[in-house]
């Protein structure tokens, strides 16, 4: 009994349950968020009598989260540097813990809405404090930054991929049971209110747990000549330059804030198009859907552990995007629940290549870094984010009548550009490679020349 009792308070010092309890809030607060601004958009109404009742509804709900999204990538990213300096400092648990104070108030918030018929323009405060605390991009990158030092080098790819393995399956199950908890409602509680209370309650838990349980492991310095750089052949490491590599860690940079606007994009839209006939989803339908997106964590963690024996991680990147390329330039065509899951399952890799390039990025600096660099990523991403979301809601505002697809087809076309970036790491590592063989087998012909004329000048004496 004792031995159990210690290794379940093991298990609760780790950050697994941490992250479940992040995932199942999140989740119930984001379904409960979509269905109740769909059900105001019913009355949403425009001075444009040309639109009709359909592209009112779809402009009023992409319209709000056009604006809800912008809030949410603009206030992080002073308090996410801010939070990944205090990181690299000592303060691991600083990036989890404070935007763990944000994501309360925000389901709170949302509960007020839907009990008192607030205006939804109060999400708009709810969401810039959740970004003032650091919101999900200080969040993550702390977890990552947290995962990524307590593990070596070779073996960060898998660990990430893991936690994202964790993090979709506790998605699936939660986005599986989402839609039913928000259509629980009596005389005197609205829909959602369940799913609300209880989305507030995990995020009670995640802070409890932060605060008095979580335990983070301590910084282990990797000596310089053990970090690993980019290799060609996925069983050869090696060794890293003395100096940071700036024309990969560019590319890599430049290939994830493509890649992270086509998804982005593509998923920030997704939301508002199943809500438009021909699909015209309802709560248990959202959450069906949401949890087929979270099934492809558990496809792309099978991929990483099947395909990295027998490519490297550039080609893994690669995989990932052509996966997402495909998947969401089909779903331009979706006209049927069914061809929705036929594009979501050729998307099942799609989410390999941010977590590999987290994992090289991580490899180029020392573990000091890691935090800052890792950041800097997602707050590049949150700047990005500033131009492509009002573009991408605007453009499918425009295409809705006559393609509302076209945005997805958008998408496709960046994540091609995308995949450029990481062929010209592929070029560059291929060419340092064999500038080393031909460096070994020049040493080692200079070596046999030399035991040579030792062997002619012993037989001339």
């Amino acid at each position: 009994m004792v031995l159990c009792c210690q290794a379940l308070f093991s298990v609760l010092r780790r950050i697994e349950p941490l992250l479940l309890l992040e995932q199942l809030g999140s989740t119930f607060f984001y379904a409960s968020l979509q269905m109740v601004v769909k059900d105001r958009s019913v009355n949403a109404t425009y001075l444009n009598a040309s639109l009709s009742s359909e592209e009112s509804q779809q402009k009023f709900i992409s319209d709000f989260f056009m604006i809800y999204y912008l809030i949410l990538q603009v206030a992080p990213i002073l308090p996410a540097v801010l939070l990944a300096k205090i990181g690299d400092r000592g303060w691991r648990k600083a990036p989890i813990l404070l935007p763990l104070f944000g994501y309360l108030p925000c389901s709170l918030v949302l509960l007020l809405v839907v009990q008192f018929r607030l205006p939804l323009e109060v999400m708009f405060g709810a969401g810039t404090l959740f970004g003032l605390c650091g919101s999900f991009c200080a969040f993550w990158s702390g977890v990552m930054t947290v995962m990524s030092i307590g593990c070596k080098a070779a073996d960060r790819s898998k660990v990430l991929m893991r936690m994202e393995l964790l993090y979709g399956l506790v998605g699936v199950a939660g986005n599986l049971v989402s839609g039913h908890l928000f259509l629980l409602c009596s005389s005197s509680l609205g829909r959602g209110t369940v799913a609300l209370i209880v989305s507030a309650l995990m995020f009670l838990l995640c802070l409890i747990h932060a605060v008095g349980l979580l335990q983070v492991k301590e910084i282990k310095e990797e000596p310089e000549e053990n970090r690993q750089a980019l290799s060609d052949d996925p069983h050869i490491q090696m060794e890293a330059p003395a100096g940071i590599n700036k024309v990969n860690m560019v590319l890599l940079f430049a290939a994830a804030v493509l890649y992270g606007i086509a998804t982005n994009g593509a998923h920030d839209m997704l939301g508002t198009f199943v809500m438009k006939q021909p699909l015209n989803w309802n709560a248990t339908q959202l959450g069906y859907g949401n949890a087929a997106g979270s099934v492809i964590l558990f496809t792309s963690f099978l991929g990483v552990v099947v395909f990295r024996r027998c490519v490297n991680e550039i080609m893994l990147i690669l995989i990932g995007m052509v996966s997402f390329g495909s998947g969401i330039f089909f779903m331009s065509f979706v006209t049927a629940t069914y061809m929705f899951y036929i594009a979501r399952s050729l998307n099942m890799f799609s989410l390999i290549p941010m977590p590999t390039i987290i994992s090289l990025l991580s490899q180029q600096v020392p573990a000091s870094s890691c935090g800052i660099t890792l950041t800097s990523l997602q707050v590049s991403l949150k700047v990005a984010g500033l131009a492509y979301i009002p573009a991408f809601t605007k453009i499918y505002q425009k295409t809705l009548s006559w393609f509302p697809g076209f945005i997805f087809t958008l998408s496709a076309s960046l994540t091609v550009l995308g995949m450029i970036p990481i062929s010209i790491i592929s070029c560059r590592s291929a060419q340092n490679h064999l500038n080393e063989k031909i460096l070994e087998n020049d040493g080692t012909d200079i070596n046999d020349t030399l035991q040579q004329e030792n062997v002619s000048d012993i037989e001339i004496a």
